[in-house]
């Protein structure tokens, strides 16, 4: 499920999603240099922002990953932590959770966005 040719492992290997070989990030760690991306595959050639602004769809899928937390967070705390800690509490820590997750939910959805738009196809190595 997770092998080479599965958007997931794309996705969560932050692989590109045409070879599923070279890194969509220069950097491996999230908080270091956030979204500091290759221009192109260093393995196929695909060229990962095709136009101006297209990453800006990713945000939604950004805010889509928030708020999936957020439910999360909202079911928990009505169905098994309502007796045991104070709204106010559980907001602040999804608040901070929040904060420490964007770097994550960034990268991500960047991730997820160029896999919406890309398939996997390793035979197009060196094509744009």
């Amino acid at each position: 499920m997770l092998g080479k040719g599965s958007r997931l492992y794309s996705i969560f290997g932050m692989k590109c999603p045409r070879c599923h070989e070279g890194d969509l990030f220069k950097t491996s760690n999230p908080y270091v240099k956030t979204n500091e991306m290759h221009e192109t595959c260093p393995h196929c050639g695909l060229r990962y922002e095709r136009e101006t602004g297209y990453f800006f769809g990713a945000m939604y899928v950004s805010y889509m990953l928030n708020i999936a937390v957020f439910v999360t967070f909202l079911i928990a705390y009505f169905l098994l932590l309502d007796q045991y800690i104070s709204g106010a509490v559980l907001m602040g820590i999804y608040i901070g959770l929040t904060l420490v997750l964007n770097p994550i939910y960034s990268r991500l959805s960047r991730a997820i966005w160029l896999n919406f738009w890309q398939g996997y196809e390793p035979e197009k190595r060196g094509t744009r």
